[in-house]
C-alpha cells in the first residue's frame, strides 16, 4: 500500500489521492442490487490525461487492478470496486472542450454530466439526443462505458450512435485515438464502437467527440389507457408498422400505474392495465398524435388524452418519470432488469413477467421503452427477508431467460457489469465468448482493467 501511494504521488497532486478508508468505502459500488463490491486501496481523482496515464502506468508496474468510475449511477455493478484496487474516478475531468455548430460535434471530457452538455449545446440551437433517466447526474464517460440509452431512443438511437471518436488511455498508459470528427469515415476497424459499451474493461476514455443534431421542434405527447397489455402491445405494433416516428413511445404496466397513483394521486383509473405514452417532435405533432390516437382506439384503448401544448405534455409524461420512484416506495429494495426484445414480442415479455411475479408471489412492475422493445421489469423485495430475496433473484433470472427465449438480449442499455456476467456467456455462445475474451487479452493482457466485470478472461 505504501509503495502504491508513493508511486501515485509522483504524478498526482495530494488532493487527487484519497486513502481514508471511510472515504474510499463510499466509492465501492454503483446503484445495482445483488452485486458484490470490494474495498479499494485508494481512490484517485485525476484532472488531466497525463494524470490518468500516470495512474495506469503505476497500476501496470505494480500489478494493481483499476476500476474506472463516473457518477456511479449504473445498475449492473460495472463500477463496483475490487479488493485492493485503484478506483479511477473521472468526475473531475468535466470540461466541455468544444462545441462546433458547423461540424455539429462536441468535444468533451468524460466527467461532463449529460444534462450539462445537453443544455450547453441547446444554447447554440443544437441537440445531443441520448437522455438516460439519470441524465442530471450521469456522466458522458459512464454513458459511453455502458452505451446507455434513454426515452428518445425510439427515434434518435443510443449513445453509441453519437460517439464519433475517442481518446483512450490503455492499460499500460499509452494514449490511443480512435475514430474521427468528420461526418463520414470508414478507415480501419471500428475501435470507437468497440470501446463504447466495454464498461471500462478495455481502456479509460479521457476525451470524446460526439455528434450533434439540429434542435428539433418542441414535442407534444398523448396518453392512452388500455384494459390489457395485449391491447397496448397491438397499439405499439400498429404505430411502428404504419411508419410513424415518435420521439418517445413509453409503456407502463398496471402495477406501475397503480404505484404512481398511490404516490402522486394522478387520478389514473385503477382498472388501467397499461398506459402508453407517445410524443412527436415533428413540424406538425398534433397531426401525428391524431393518427396515433386513432390507432390506439382501434387497438382497444379505453381513453386517449392528447396534449395541446408543452406544459400539458410535461404533465402527461410526469407519470413515466415517477415510475421508478413509485415502485421503490413499495418495498425496501428493488432490482431493475433491462431486457430488450423485438417490438413484436413486447406484450409477450410483459405478460410473461406478470406470470413470473405471480409464481414467486412478488410485486414486479414494468416500464418500457416500447418503441424499441427495451423493458425495465422492477422486482420489489425486502432484502432482510432471506426467502423473499431468494425469490427476487430467481425471478430476475427467469425474466432474463424469458427475454432470450423471445429473441431478445439481456441488456439494452444498462450493461453487463457483475449482475449479468453469467447471462452474457449464455447469450454470446462459446464462439462469441472466445472471441470476446481474445479482444480483452489484446487490450488488457494483465487483466487489470475492471477485472471480473462483463466476462471472465479465464473460464466461464
Amino acid at each position: 500500500m505504501a509503495d502504491l501511494i508513493e508511486h501515485l504521488r509522483e504524478g498526482l497532486p495530494a488532493e487527487a489521492i484519497l486513502t481514508d478508508p471511510d472515504v474510499t468505502a463510499s466509492y465501492a459500488n454503483d446503484m445495482a442490487s445483488f452485486c458484490t463490491a470490494g474495498r479499494p486501496a485508494v481512490v484517485t481523482l485525476p484532472r488531466t490525461v497525463e494524470q490518468v496515464q500516470h495512474v495506469m502506468r503505476t497500476a501496470t508496474a505494480l500489478r494493481v487492478p483499476v476500476v474506472p468510475q463516473g457518477a456511479r449511477t449504473g445498475l449492473s455493478g460495472a463500477a463496483n470496486a475490487a479488493d485492493g484496487c485503484i478506483v479511477l474516478s473521472l468526475v473531475k475531468m468535466d470540461r466541455i472542450l468544444e462545441i462546433d455548430p458547423v461540424d455539429r460535434v462536441a468535444v468533451v471530457e468524460p466527467g461532463v454530466v449529460n444534462a450539462v452538455l445537453s443544455r450547453a449545446v441547446a444554447e447554440q440551437g443544437l441537440y445531443y439526443p441520448p437522455d438516460p433517466s439519470s441524465w442530471e447526474q450521469c456522466t458522458i464517460g459512464g454513458n459511453i462505458g455502458t452505451a446507455s440509452g434513454g426515452l428518445c431512443c425510439v427515434k434518435y438511437g443510443v449513445t453509441a450512435e453519437y460517439v464519433l471518436g475517442l481518446d483512450v488511455v490503455l492499460a499500460d498508459g499509452r494514449l490511443l485515438t480512435t475514430g474521427r470528427r468528420t461526418a463520414k469515415g470508414v478507415a480501419g476497424y471500428d475501435l470507437t464502437r468497440l470501446f463504447t459499451g466495454s464498461e471500462g474493461s478495455l481502456g479509460v476514455v479521457v476525451r470524446a467527440v460526439l455528434a450533434l443534431r439540429p434542435a428539433p421542434p418542441q414535442q407534444l405527447a398523448l396518453a392512452a389507457e388500455f384494459p390489457s397489455i395485449a391491447a397496448a402491445g397491438e397499439a405499439v405494433r400498429q404505430i411502428m408498422a404504419r411508419g410513424h416516428a415518435p420521439s418517445l413511445l413509453e409503456l407502463m404496466d398496471g402495477t406501475t400505474v397503480r404505484a404512481v397513483n398511490a404516490m402522486a394521486k394522478m387520478g389514473l383509473p385503477e382498472s388501467t392495465e397499461a398506459l402508453l405514452l407517445a410524443a412527436f417532435d415533428t413540424p406538425d405533432p398534433a397531426r401525428d398524435l391524431a393518427a396515433v390516437a386513432e390507432l390506439c382506439t382501434a387497438a382497444g384503448a379505453d381513453q386517449v388524452v392528447p396534449a395541446e401544448d408543452a406544459a400539458e405534455s410535461d404533465l402527461l409524461l410526469a407519470a413515466r418519470r415517477l415510475s421508478l420512484t413509485a415502485l421503490e416506495a413499495l418495498r425496501p429494495a428493488t432490482m431493475i432488469d433491462d431486457v430488450c426484445v423485438p417490438r413484436s414480442r413486447l406484450a409477450d415479455m410483459l405478460e410473461g413477467t406478470a406470470a413470473i411475479a405471480r409464481k414467486h408471489a412478488l410485486t414486479i412492475g414494468v416500464c418500457a421503452h416500447a418503441g424499441d422493445g427495451n423493458t425495465h421489469p422492477v422486482v420489489c423485495f425486502d432484502p432482510a427477508d432471506a426467502d423473499e430475496a431468494r425469490r427476487a433473484r430467481e425471478s430476475f433470472d427467469e425474466i432474463m431467460a424469458l427475454g432470450l427465449e423471445l429473441g431478445g438480449t439481456i441488456t439494452g442499455e444498462h450493461g453487463v457489469g457483475v449482475l449479468k456476467k453469467e447471462w452474457l456467456a449464455r447469450e454470446l455462445g462459446p464462439v462469441g465468448l472466445e472471441i470476446q475474451r481474445g479482444i480483452k487479452r489484446v487490450f488488457d493482457p494483465l487483466n487489470l482493467l475492471n477485472p471480473g466485470k462483463v466476462l471472465d478472461v479465464q473460464g466461464t
